[in-house]
């Protein structure tokens, strides 16, 4: 029998590449059905491009600064993209807003993952404004990527607590751990064929239900 044919990945990320650090190690160590065939940047100092390099995995710089439009630029990221063949195209702290053209080259191909609990604090420095905001508990959001800002169909969710003498910073170190976690395992159930999405709902086949309830602060 032949070896299973692995998922080809290309991810996008315009800063350190902690994300893409965590799907590297996992598919290093044999934990996941994809291989990363590809980074892309549209950073030239990039944390994540020397992560790649250093992984060996190809990288491609593609300056967006050099472009006179957002779809001049997303189609010098689609050819680079189709050249390798890559089969899901993954967001990992990209930088750029994602336009209709590089979504219909690509349908239901995209995810991305958000450090809030969607469909609450969408955009930037969410994790400030859950604190400002008074939420009792935040987390991390893996979705498919659609015309909207972080709108699109939701994969799975990590939940953390929010403490009363919460930073920013430490807020978002927190979630950074379960983004950590729950990336991989969404690259991993698309991997397997595992999803499906009904109207805007994911469905994922075989999966486990989570039981009980949290609270913060917590109750007898």
């Amino acid at each position: 029998m032949g070896t299973k044919q692995k998922l080809r990945l290309a991810v996008l990320a315009s800063g350190s590449g902690t994300n893409l650090q965590s799907i590297i190690d996992q598919s290093q160590q044999g934990l996941l059905d994809a291989e990363i065939c590809l980074v892309i940047s549209n950073n030239p100092g990039a944390g994540a491009l020397t992560r790649a390099a250093q992984a060996g995995i190809k990288t491609l710089c593609i300056n967006h600064r050099e472009f006179d439009t957002r779809e001049e630029f997303d189609r010098a990221v689609i050819a680079g993209v189709q050249k390798v063949g890559a089969e899901l195209i993954v967001l990992a702290g990209f930088m750029r807003i994602i336009s209709a053209l590089f979504l219909q080259a690509f349908p239901q191909k995209i995810i991305n993952i958000h450090p809030s609990l969607l469909p609450s604090f969408p955009g930037l420095h969410v994790q400030q404004k859950a604190i400002e905001y008074g939420a009792k508990f935040s987390g991390c959001t893996v979705h498919f990527v659609d015309s909207g800002v972080d709108t699109g169909p939701i994969i799975i969710q990590a939940v953390v607590p929010i403490f009363h003498d919460d930073s920013e910073e430490t807020l978002a170190a927190r979630i950074l751990e379960q983004e950590h976690k729950i990336y991989p395992q969404a690259i991993q159930w698309i991997a397997e064929g595992r999803i499906k999405i009904v109207d805007r709902q994911v469905q994922i086949i075989d999966s486990g239900s989570t039981e009980g309830t949290l609270t913060n602060p917590s109750i007898p």
